[in-house]
């Protein structure tokens, strides 16, 4: 929030700069970001007032104008056409600098000397008016400096307000806390300027459907009005602040909002129906158009402002452009409401709509300022817009919100901050935060909080208000003390960590993708329901259609990096994404969250280099990285599986991995359909495992296993079988046949060709034979031997070469 430490002084006098008020506020917790000084870009303009004008002989366009800065009269010729004798100007005269660099002097225009000028805002670079001279408060003192008399030369502090304190949103509320640190008394709007020109009885009435969502609501009318630009000092003020000025009964609203921290809505009454208000919430797929002209299908459950026939503005959020106020209106219904903070909060954010207002409304504010405010704001608009305001305002407040009690134990507050504050200080720091304390005893005290403050909610929140004001830097630093035990870490972090040493041992980099994703990006994988994975979690406030959906696979955002990489010429890629995928449940609300692990690898195997070939990665480079992944974990039973039906892999190269008979994952070479689409132009092969499951296979302690004391023995099979036939099959057989005696099988040679018949191929498996008492005799290996070739023969049907 932006403050304007001129408008600040307005409601209390202090004696701080603008460096010494950033710092003290700092302290006691209203971070300042940023402060800025405000000067103005011209020099020598002073206050003058008019005291005669008369036409110019030579041309009918121009005024001779007699100026007085309470010494001596200037005669000044102008052609702007709001000259009128005894209002107040700003005068440049001889020598005066404008911000465009131009130096006033003494001229002549038809042979009429003029001393100086008459200066409009733009000409100052106050403002994009030209249309005339600028008009100046009546009671400004002569010979001023202008930026002086204005109050141009200003400070601005950018204030960081923590959610919690609402009631800092707003100069007053600043004007508080400056209060309770200097003691210096607060200065409240005086009754005078609350008050305006009346008319008779409220004119209108207030209906509240949903009492609940609306506690209070005040119209306040304001009749007669003739919209115009806003005076230059609330315009500078505003700007100050970072408010764009509109017209004057709008800029009021603002104003007081800013002052008192209470949001304002000003309708045009005559678009009112039935010149009444009703509060109600809207119907199913009713459609409103707001004053920014969009139009917004409306959630169940949001508040709505309406007349007698139709909803006219989106309450606490923003007005129909239906009843927005224009150049020709003349009648305005001020509203000042109080509205439930959830029920704003969850509109605001179904809709994607945040303004001043609801920001304000969802950190909650004061529900008995809303007719102090509406007076204030009606008064200012009767004053600037020439209207009369209803002498009774409508107020509809069925429940009045009452201030709450909060005891307090002086004992209680020592023992928190480890000082020794005196009861009675604490008395004191309570009494300059505005709160009103009563002794219940010589060590408990009775706080009574104003609605206002709505952070201040149980004894441990006057305990910081003590703190802030006693100062945080006075409060003694003790180091904590305590047993400190190691954390204890879980199965699947102990997973996770190991997983992650693993691939990075294989030259992987982990990545992080949103959890969010595009319905598009399922659909680009070629997934389409019944799969689950493409039945998405929709989101109800997404930030975009390309993040509108909870993620039911990590892959579509591995492919998006692949793609950001590749596009930039980085198109060697091992990449590995652990995260949480959000699967729909059909029976619950919420998506089951399951851990899981994807990865992928494209491009050279290794860096090129002179000494080696170059070799790019393929399906093998990736089955052996989750082979490492999985020995690395302690998995044993595992098995790449030949799958078939998978939509984004190229038919062929794709398996899945079981673990001891449950299927985790898959892993292959990525569909060239899908390759095109996601434009990565290089062969992708990935694969994703439920990493969850698999963690639960993982063995933590790993056993020692002595090296054998004695020789193994060799034996080799060359083994022809039908295409279709997978290594990993034979391999099990060869598992499930073994006694005890084969510790290490491996495939090491596959052959086609001569003079293997077509359709055929021969599968080379090498068997190492060991026992580790004794050495094993070549009788003993080949009987086991034969024995397995026999099976391999009869169940595969192969001939050995």
């Amino acid at each position: 929030m932006k403050v304007s430490f001129q408008w600040l002084k307005d409601y209390i006098e202090f004696s701080l700069t603008p460096p010494e008020l950033a710092e003290t506020l700092t302290h006691i917790g209203l971070e300042v970001e940023n402060l800025s000084e405000w000067q103005p870009v011209f020099q020598g303009i002073i206050v003058a007032r008019m005291v005669s004008i008369h036409r110019h002989p030579q041309s009918d366009h121009l005024s001779i104008c007699t100026v007085n800065d309470g010494q001596r009269d200037y005669s000044v010729v102008c052609g702007a056409p709001n000259l009128k004798v005894g209002e107040r100007v700003a005068l440049a005269l001889e020598g005066s600098v404008l911000p465009d660099g131009g130096k006033i002097s003494r001229s002549y225009f038809h042979g009429v000397l003029s001393e100086g000028m008459l200066c409009s805002e733009k000409e100052l670079g106050l403002s994009e008016n030209a249309a005339g001279i600028m008009v100046l408060d009546p009671n400004l003192p002569l010979g001023v400096p202008l930026e002086k008399a204005v109050g141009l030369q200003d400070w601005v502090l950018e204030v960081n307000i923590t959610p919690n304190r609402a009631d800092c949103l707003c100069l007053l509320g600043v004007a508080r806390e400056v209060s309770a640190l200097t003691g210096k008394p607060l200065r409240y709007p005086s009754p005078k300027e609350m008050d305006g020109k009346v008319d008779e009885g409220p004119g209108t009435t207030v209906t509240l459907e949903r009492p609940d969502l609306c506690p209070r609501y005040v119209a306040q009318l304001i009749l007669g009005v003739k919209i115009a630009p806003s005076p230059f000092w609330m315009r500078r003020r505003l700007e100050a602040v970072g408010v764009r000025s509109i017209n004057n009964i709008v800029d009021v609203t603002n104003y007081v909002m800013l002052e008192m921290g209470q949001p304002l809505h000003a309708f045009n009454l005559d678009r009112l129906a039935e010149k009444r208000i009703v509060v109600r919430t809207a119907a199913p797929g009713e459609k409103f158009t707001t004053l920014d002209g969009m139009e917004r299908t409306l959630p169940e459950e949001a508040l709505m402002i309406c007349d007698g026939k139709k909803p006219v503005a989106l309450a606490g959020i923003m007005g129909g452009l239906n009843s927005e106020v224009q150049t020709e209106s003349k009648n305005i219904l001020l509203e000042s409401a109080y509205f439930d903070p959830m029920g704003i909060r969850r509109t605001s954010k179904r809709i994607g709509l945040a303004t001043e207002a609801s920001l304000r409304f969802e950190r909650g504010i004061d529900p008995n300022g809303a007719l102090r405010a509406a007076n204030r704001a009606a008064a200012l608009m009767a004053e600037l817009a020439g209207g009369k305001m209803a002498r009774e305002a409508a107020d509809n407040y069925p429940r009045k919100i009452e201030p709450q009690n909060i005891f307090l134990r002086a004992q209680r507050v020592n023992k928190i901050l480890g000082t020794a504050i005196a009861p009675q200080k604490i008395q004191s720091y309570l009494q300059n935060f505005h709160l009103q304390v009563e002794s219940e005893n010589s060590d408990t005290f009775r706080v009574m909080i104003p609605t206002y403050r709505v952070d201040l909610q149980r004894e441990i929140d006057l305990v910081e208000e003590v703190a802030r004001l006693h100062g945080y830097l006075r409060i003694p630093v003790t180091l904590p003390s305590g047993r400190v035990s190691a954390e204890k870490k879980t199965k699947m972090r102990r997973a996770a960590e190991r997983a992650r040493d693993l691939f990075t041992a294989c030259g992987f980099r982990e990545v992080i993708t949103y959890s969010f994703i595009s319905p598009k990006a399922l659909q680009d994988m070629k997934l389409f329901p019944p799969d689950k994975r493409a039945q998405a979690l929709r989101i109800h406030n997404p930030l975009s259609e390309d993040q509108s959906v909870m993620r039911t696979t990590l892959i579509p955002g591995l492919l998006q990096v692949a793609r950001n990489n590749i596009h930039r010429q980085n198109l060697d890629l091992k990449l590995f994404e652990l995260g949480r995928v959000f699967s729909p449940r059909d029976d619950q609300e919420l998506p089951e969250e399951i851990e899981t692990l994807s990865g992928f690898l494209a491009g050279l195997r290794e860096e090129e280099s002179w000494s080696k070939p170059k070799a790019e990665c393929d399906f093998f480079d990736l089955k052996g990285t989750l082979e490492t992944l999985l020995d690395g974990l302690g998995v044993s039973g595992y098995r790449f599986l030949a799958l078939q039906d998978e939509p984004f892999f190229q038919a062929g190269k794709v398996c899945q991995v079981e673990v001891n008979g449950k299927v985790l994952g898959e892993m292959g070479e990525l569909h060239p359909d899908v390759s095109e689409t996601w434009e990565l132009g290089q062969q992708i092969f990935i694969f994703e495992l439920n990493f969850q499951a698999l963690a639960e296979e993982a063995e933590a302690r790993r056993f020692f296993k002595p090296l054998a004391r004695f020789p193994a023995i060799i034996r080799d099979l060359a083994l022809v079988v039908d295409e279709k036939i997978a290594a990993g099959d034979i391999l099990q057989t060869l598992w499930e046949a073994n006694n005890g005696l084969i510790t290490e099988i491996k495939l090491f040679d596959l052959y086609r060709g001569k003079p293997v018949p077509p359709g055929r191929k021969s599968l080379a498996f090498r068997l190492k034979y060991q026992e580790g008492d004794r050495t094993l005799t070549d009788r003993e290996v080949n009987q086991l031997h034969q024995k397995v070739a026999d099976l391999l023969v009869e169940r595969y049907g192969g001939t050995f070469r």
